[in-house]
């Protein structure tokens, strides 16, 4: 009983952190980024929503400059990486640093800023779960028809283009950096959204809350992938399938608080999940190459003694 109960806390939840894993699988599987921009960014989404709405800016201006506030730090990974030549995944844990002295000082130097739901009209909220889910759903869906007709645009047909081969997209003349710097905006744009809306729902902005966010969205994409692959593989059904796996991971990281595991090892958990979808088909791939190549090829003789027997 305590695990239904729980149950609509954990989808609300899920559905807020498998839209924060869109924005991962933009970066990670669109641009073949590894971005460690996201852990800052989605930060900085809620600590821009909490101070502005508590300034009397509406909820929806203050999700939107939230929203830019998260591209503006997209923009800042891919600058590093394109026009100064730093490593991707190196520029991503720099400015994932500097956020954190950025979201320090949006804070006004407090550690949390507190978000009253009965004096705002906030979108959604941990004390109507069922409604946070209804709300969280339909900015999904608004989310994935966007990306949806963007992609298939000819600008964001090119930002595909360059995550599957940067080096063919150059020669036919595609920007290539230009391409990486908007693809991370809109990626840690994304990842922001989330970070606004997880702030109205838990009602607080905390200077930890994006710590271990990208091994959340990386279980995410991979538990999502792992089905929808199967089912139909497109770009809707991908993304489908990563906010069902952002689903599933709440709903197992509830129901394992709930066996009584200590809080302190909840990163663990989420490292092993990850782990585990990462090392899987891997391992899959190696035994069952390892079993093909131990059985002997047929003899040409073999073949020869079949056909005349047959």
């Amino acid at each position: 009983m305590a695990f239904l109960n729980a149950l609509p806390g954990a989808v609300a939840e899920g559905l807020i952190w498998g839209l924060m894993a869109i924005g991962v699988y933009i970066s990670y599987k669109i641009l073949d980024i590894a971005d460690l921009t996201v852990d800052g960014s989605i930060c900085t989404g809620g600590c821009v929503f909490a101070v502005l709405l508590a300034a009397g800016m509406p909820v929806w201006l203050s999700v939107l400059i939230a929203f830019l506030a998260g591209a503006l730090a997209g923009v800042i990974t891919g600058l590093l990486h394109t026009a100064l030549g730093i490593p991707s995944i190196l520029a991503g844990i720099l400015t994932q640093l500097l956020l954190y002295s950025v979201n320090l000082a949006i804070l006004g130097g407090r550690s949390l800023v507190a978000i009253d739901p009965r004096a705002n009209r906030l979108l959604l909220h941990m004390s109507n779960n069922p409604m946070a889910v209804v709300t969280a759903g339909l900015i999904i869906v608004a989310t994935i028809v966007v990306l949806w007709l963007f992609f298939y645009t000819e600008v964001g047909l090119t930002l595909k283009s360059t995550g599957d081969n940067p080096d063919m997209s150059r020669a036919q003349g595609v920007n290539v950096k230009f391409n990486k710097v908007l693809g991370l905006a809109i990626s840690n744009g994304i990842v922001a959204l989330a970070g606004s809306l997880l702030a109205q729902y838990k009602g607080s902005a905390n200077i930890n809350d994006g710590r271990g966010a990208i091994v959340i969205g990386l279980a995410a994409i991979f538990i999502g992938l792992s089905v929808s692959m199967k089912i139909k593989p497109n770009f809707v059904v991908s993304l489908t399938g990563v906010i069902g796996g952002g689903v599933v991971y709440y709903i197992i990281y509830n129901f394992v608080i709930l066996l009584g595991l200590k809080t302190d090892y909840l990163k663990m958990l989420s490292a092993i999940i990850v782990t585990l979808f990462l090392a899987v088909p891997y391992l899959k791939g190696e035994y069952f190459t390892k079993q093909k190549s131990i059985l002997p090829a047929p003899t040409g003789e073999e073949e020869a003694g079949g056909e005349e027997h047959a």
